[in-house]
C-alpha cells in the first residue's frame, strides 16, 4: 500500500477589501466582513423568560465596550473582543429595541417543565416560543434576527427529549445520532417567519448559570470565555441579520467556478424506514441556495432521484450566477452506489460542467496517525492511502500554540468515486478549506466541511416540516 504524507498549511479566508487571513476573528478586526451590510443597524429581538431577556440586554450593552480574552497563555486562541465602537469588526451596530422583547411567564414555563411526556413538553415549549416570535413578526418592532434565550429550567426539560423513534441515520451513513427534537422542531415551525432565529443557552449571557453536566456532556459542549462567546454570537447574528457573509474561502489562482453539494440522510419522525436526502449547495462565494429531498428505504438514492437532486441544485446555481459552474463537487456521507453515481454524473453532463469530483466522506476509520511525543496530530495532516485520503481537520494548531479540542482528534477518510478529476491531495486541501466556512463559530477547529454540515442542518429541520413550507435560506436552518 502506498503512503504519501504531508501537512497542509492553515487555509486563508477572504474578508473586506480582498484582505485575507487564516483567523476569522483577526480578519474581521483588520478588514471587516466580506460583504458590508446595506444598513448600519441590525435589529435584534429576544424571546426568553424575564431573566434571560434582561441578561441579553445587559450583555449587548457590555459588548459595546468589548471584553478581554482569556489569552495569557494562548493569545491567538482567546483574543479580546474589541467591542462595537470605533473598532467594530462587523462595521455595523446591533440594537435591541425596547419593544422587541417577549418574556414567557414563569407559570407557562412551570407547566412545560411539569409535563410528564417528553414529546408533549417539546411541542408545548416550541408552540409557546413560536407564538411569541409571531407576535414580534406582526408588530412594529419586527427584527432582522431573533434570539431565543433559553433558561436553564427549559433546557433541562426539552433539550434532550426525544420523540420515540430509532436512530435518524442508517449505519452506512456516518451522520451521527438523533437530531435534537426541540431545536429541529423550533426551526421548522419558525421557518415561516420573516426573520431567522438564533437559539442561545442561558449561560452564554450569564456564565454563573449552571447547566446540568449530563446535558453538556451529551452535547460535547464547553462554555467559552466571554470574549469568545461574543465573537461567535455576533458573527452569526451578522450573517443571519444582514443576509450577508462575513468571510469566504480564499480563491486560488486559476481556480474554476465551482458548485459544492452536500448530501446526507435522516429518518423521518416516527421511525419509519424512509430516508430523505438533503442537499445544500454552496458556490465559491460561500453562499447556500437550495435544498432538495427524495424518499427511499436506504441511505442512497435511485438513479432518477440522484439526477433530479443534482439538477435542481445546478439550476439554482445558474439562476443566481446566470451560468453553470465549470466544476461540481458532491460530498456524501455514505458510499456512492453505481446507479446513484450514474444519475449524478448525467445531471452534471447535462449542465456541461467539465470537471467533477464525487467524494464519500467517512467520519470514522480504524487507522490513526501518531506524532512523536505525547502530542495530538497536527490539523491539516494528510495521508494518501492508495487513492483514498486520511485528513485531520481537527488537531494541534501552531497558530494557537495548542490543541483546542477536548478529545483525541479523529480523521476523515475521503473516498473519491472513480473518474474524479482532482487528485486526492487536491480534494483533501479543499475539504480542509471548507471546514472554515462556519458562521456559527470563529474558531479554527471545525471537523466537517460546510456542504456536509449544511446538509445535516437542513435534514434535522426538514424532518419536522409538516406544512410543506420550506425555505431555501440556509440561515433558517443553523
Amino acid at each position: 500500500m502506498k503512503f504519501d504524507t504531508k501537512i497542509f498549511d492553515e487555509p486563508h479566508l477572504e474578508f473586506g477589501d480582498k484582505h485575507h487571513h487564516p483567523d476569522p476573528r483577526l480578519g474581521l478586526f483588520e478588514a471587516g466582513p466580506l460583504q458590508i451590510p446595506l444598513g448600519d443597524v441590525v435589529k435584534i429581538a429576544v424571546v426568553g423568560n424575564a431573566k434571560t431577556v434582561e441578561d441579553a440586554k445587559e450583555f449587548f450593552v457590555e459588548a459595546t465596550a468589548g471584553f478581554a480574552g482569556n489569552g495569557e497563555k494562548h493569545p491567538n486562541l482567546h483574543p479580546d473582543f474589541p467591542g462595537l465602537g470605533n473598532q467594530n469588526p462587523f462595521r455595523c451596530k446591533f440594537e435591541i429595541a425596547d419593544g422587541a422583547t417577549a418574556a414567557i411567564t414563569q407559570t407557562k414555563i412551570d407547566k412545560i417543565c411539569k409535563e410528564p411526556h417528553h414529546g408533549k413538553a417539546v411541542e408545548m415549549a416550541v408552540d409557546e416560543i413560536v407564538q411569541q416570535l409571531e407576535t414580534l413578526d406582526e408588530g412594529s418592532h419586527r427584527p432582522d434576527v431573533a434570539i431565543v434565550a433559553l433558561p436553564v429550567s427549559l433546557i433541562e426539560r426539552v433539550w434532550n427529549a426525544k420523540i420515540d423513534s430509532k436512530a435518524t441515520t442508517e449505519k452506512d451513513d456516518s451522520g451521527g445520532s438523533d437530531a435534537p427534537d426541540f431545536r429541529g422542531m423550533l426551526k421548522a415551525k419558525a421557518m415561516g417567519l420573516s426573520f431567522p432565529i438564533q437559539i442561545v443557552w442561558e449561560d452564554v449571557f450569564d456564565e454563573a448559570a449552571s447547566i446540568p453536566r449530563k446535558i453538556k456532556e451529551n452535547r460535547a459542549r464547553k462554555i467559552q470565555d466571554k470574549a469568545g462567546r461574543t465573537w461567535n454570537l455576533f458573527t452569526t447574528l451578522y450573517y443571519k441579520g444582514t443576509g450577508r457573509i462575513p468571510w469566504r474561502k480564499m480563491a486560488q489562482d486559476g481556480e474554476f467556478t465551482a458548485c459544492y453539494i452536500g448530501v446526507s440522510f435522516y429518518r423521518e419522525v416516527g421511525g419509519q424506514q424512509l430516508f430523505t436526502s438533503a442537499a445544500q449547495m454552496f458556490d465559491e462565494r460561500g453562499r447556500g441556495f437550495a435544498h432538495t429531498e427524495s424518499r427511499g428505504r436506504h441511505p442512497y438514492m435511485t438513479e432518477d432521484d440522484a439526477k433530479q437532486l443534482i439538477a435542481d441544485a445546478l439550476a439554482a446555481y445558474k439562476n443566481h450566477h446566470k451560468h453553470y459552474p465549470a466544476r461540481v463537487i458532491v460530498l456524501k456521507t455514505s458510499q456512492f452506489r453505481e446507479e446513484e453515481a450514474s444519475g449524478i454524473l448525467e445531471a452534471i453532463d447535462e449542465a456541461s460542467a467539465e470537471l467533477r469530483d464525487l467524494v464519500w466522506v467517512q467520519e470514522s476509520y480504524s487507522v490513526k496517525v501518531l506524532r512523536d511525543g505525547n502530542y495530538p496530530v497536527m490539523r491539516g495532516t494528510f495521508v494518501e492511502l492508495d487513492g483514498k485520503g486520511l485528513l485531520y481537520t481537527n488537531g494541534s494548531i501552531p497558530y494557537y500554540g495548542t490543541y483546542p479540542g477536548m478529545y483525541d482528534p479523529k480523521p476523515l477518510l475521503l473516498c473519491p468515486y472513480e473518474g474524479h478529476d482532482s487528485t486526492i491531495a487536491q480534494i483533501a486541501s479543499e475539504v480542509l478549506s471548507l471546514t472554515k466556512i462556519n458562521w456559527n463559530s470563529t474558531q479554527m477547529n471545525q471537523k466537517l466541511p460546510i456542504p456536509i454540515r449544511a446538509a445535516r442542518s437542513v435534514g434535522e429541520v426538514l424532518k419536522y416540516v409538516t406544512d410543506g413550507k420550506v425555505s431555501t435560506d440556509y440561515a433558517k436552518y443553523i
